[in-house]
């Protein structure tokens, strides 16, 4: 899996995958991600790189089949 990310932090990718607004407490988390790779920041809007998509997607496929689809990322979706 990718480097081991932990539930909240996948939860902030899927977050921002799927274009979903996250309270001002999650920014500092946010951060560490962009520092990992996994978030680039365009503006205001926040966007997953591919390392982003593909933590996102290896995720989902470790929760099986049922839950692939609802966790997908699609690394043109911004928040």
């Amino acid at each position: 899996m990718s480097d081991m990310l932990r539930d909240e932090q996948l939860s902030i990718l899927r977050d921002i995958s799927q274009s979903v607004a996250f309270a001002d407490d999650r920014q500092g988390k946010i951060g560490e991600l962009i520092a990992g790779g996994y978030v680039m920041k365009d503006g205001d809007l926040f966007e997953l790189t591919p390392k982003g998509v593909t933590a996102v997607e290896e995720h989902a496929a470790s929760l099986g089949a049922g839950d692939a689809e609802q966790a997908s990322a699609s690394p043109d979706r911004l928040i």
